[in-house]
């Protein structure tokens, strides 16, 4: 028989979602294999809902779309299957939980193979029994599966009597993954993973047996994460998001992506009731609209971040930076301000008839954020370019974090110091013993090489060309003085408060797009992470969410704002010469 041909892509998803038409774009391939899956799965007990329905009792027509996507995708002739992965992104209260535990139940009842090994991962002990409740539920109420399937409750394993095939549900902040051959895996709250940065290696090693199981597939279920999307959830999603918006061409992955068209999203039409449907295919059934409004007015209307995590949660908002209460105003106006061509520091410089730096942070759990500003030629316009700098330690002290920080030096706008072999593992004890310990330079040379390119440049003034937070910057004035850099162009800049008048005219350039950036990540993530708060009447200061959150780079900015804000001339010099002989020199 000749195989099918076929297509995941669903290009057309925010007019179907709006309609409220299945997000699933093909028939199953294998129509059987699909029915039979479903007349299992329609037959499994949601034990937790009044009068103990059925799926196909209690259940919206989604559900039986992805189901049927899932396992109708199964080619028994030559026992392969041909899609491997999917991913169902939906509003919290949605029975997702539920469905995780009848899929697997499904795929338990429906395998072949003797003694193979079925797995749920759940990130957390709780959200394992989540799922190994109502799959222990659904067979304990059904005395056909009583008879075919043994529940053993505390191992939180189901085991086929038959075939010996096991389905284990496991919490990997207590279970070792390694070493399991599961052909069925189902991968619970995937946005939590997104914050171990051990994650990536514990999903490859669980997934490890799919390579001699070709029956197999993957399934990531999953609500947005109550910040912005990182490490393996990032990856995940924008893989799904590709492949749905048919940008990455891989007909083995499937996504029902229950998210906002990009129109709703700048309308905020996601805080009207009527809308609430969009993200909770499930609305009528497990989620109560009137509930959802009424938590909602309470969120607007809670503390810090109460808002966006209800966003997140049960909107299925994903959290970026317009959505906090309290951000920066200029945060609204970043992503319209990019300019990718600004990304090499070549780039930027060419532009530029003067440049003037910021510099912030530097302690051992920071990072050292540089910011470059420079005036283009003919426009005025303000241009911006950053990097940071961050020790090794700050992955073990910040892991909630280094997932987010891996990816930034990925994108090369964060270097990675590691620690030398001398230091004291008590580094609150280093700092203050010694902060500016001769061996840990790493950062501050790399800060200095490139002040020293762009003075080589005849891009700086001759007085007022570096901005520095006047507190704990000795060693770092110690080694721009060694490369050569006057008293009078560093200047120490007053912090919170005084940076008043740049927090708020950046903000106002940024509108007016008279001030560009390269729209990095890494800025990005810092803009989202501040939060600015009044400081008396008409002053504001600029302060990071949480301990973890840095700004590094974003007050290096400001730092930087606040010498241009004087409208300096360079010293003189011709870039468009210097940039010619670096490049015939590479």
């Amino acid at each position: 028989m000749k195989p099918p041909v076929w297509s995941t892509a669903c290009p057309d998803w925010e007019t179907r979602i709006v309609e409220r038409r299945s997000l699933v774009p093909i028939a199953p391939l294998f129509q059987a294999e699909a029915d039979a899956a479903l007349a299992v799965f329609k037959s499994l007990r949601i034990v937790d809902v009044p009068g103990m329905p059925t799926f196909g009792e209690a259940c919206e027509p989604f559900v039986f779309d992805f189901v049927a996507a899932i396992f109708g995708a199964y080619d028994a002739e030559t026992g392969r299957r041909l899609i491997t992965e999917f991913m169902l992104l939906i509003s919290k209260k949605n029975a997702k939980s539920t469905i995780a535990a009848g899929i697997m139940v499904t795929a338990l009842v429906r395998n072949w193979r003797h003694s193979a090994e079925l797995l749920v991962l759940a990130p957390t002990k709780e959200v394992a029994n989540n799922v190994f409740t109502p799959a222990m539920g659904m067979v304990r109420h059904d005395p056909k599966l009583r008879e075919l399937l043994h529940v053993i409750e505390h191992q939180r394993v189901i085991r086929h009597r038959v075939t010996e095939a096991e389905l284990k549900v496991v919490a990997a902040d207590t279970d070792i993954v390694s070493g399991k051959k599961a052909a069925f895996i189902l991968v619970e709250e995937l946005w939590i993973f997104g914050k171990n940065p051990k994650a990536d290696a514990m999903l490859m090693e669980a997934t490890g047996g799919m390579v001699s199981r070709p029956e197999g597939f993957v399934v990531f279920l999953t609500t947005h994460s109550d910040e912005a999307p990182r490490g393996i959830f990032k990856a995940k999603l924008d893989i799904f998001r590709g492949v749905r918006d048919g940008t990455i061409v891989d007909p083995r992955k499937l996504g029902v992506l229950y998210e906002w068209p990009a129109a709703m999203i700048e309308a905020e039409a996601y805080l009207k009731p009527e809308n609430f449907y969009v993200t909770n295919p499930n609305i009528g059934r497990s989620v109560d609209a009137v509930w959802l409004a009424e938590k909602l007015a309470e969120a607007v209307q809670g503390e810090d971040g109460s808002k966006q995590v209800f966003l997140a949660k049960h909107l299925n908002v994903e959290i970026g930076m317009r959505l906090a209460r309290d951000q920066w105003t200029g945060a609204v106006f970043w992503d319209g301000a990019a300019e990718t061509a600004l990304a090499t520091i070549d780039a930027f410089l060419a532009r530029c008839e003067v440049v003037v730096a910021g510099i912030d942070g530097g302690g051992l759990d920071d990072l050292l954020g540089l910011c470059l500003i420079g005036r283009e030629k003919g426009s005025k316009r303000w241009l911006v370019w950053c990097h940071a700098w961050a020790w090794s330690i700050v992955w073990k002290r910040r892991q909630d974090i280094a997932t987010k920080l891996d990816e930034l030096v990925e994108e090369r706008s964060l270097t990675r110091c590691e620690l030398p072999e001398f230091a004291t593992i008590d580094v609150d004890a280093a700092d203050a013993a010694d902060d500016a310990d001769a061996e840990l330079t790493e950062d501050l040379r790399g800060v200095a090489d490139i002040l020293v390119r762009v003075r080589d440049a005849g891009l700086f003034p001759a007085e007022g060309a570096i901005g520095l937070d006047p507190v704990g910057v000795s060693v770092l004035v110690d080694e721009l003085a060694s490369s050569e850099f006057t008293d009078e162009q560093m200047v120490a800049i007053g912090q919170g408060f005084k940076l008043s008048s740049v927090v708020k005219a950046t903000a106002r350039k940024l509108a007016a797009r008279t001030m560009r950036h390269a729209g990095t990540a890494l800025m990005r993530w810092c803009v989202g992470n501040a939060k600015m708060e009044p400081r008396g009447a008409t002053a504001v200061a600029i302060v990071k969410r949480e301990p973890s959150a840095k700004i590094d780079p974003l007050a290096a900015m400001f730092n930087a704002a606040m010498l241009m804000s004087r409208n300096p001339e360079a010293m003189g010099g011709n870039v468009d010469d210097w940039i010619a002989s670096l490049r015939a020199t590479a």
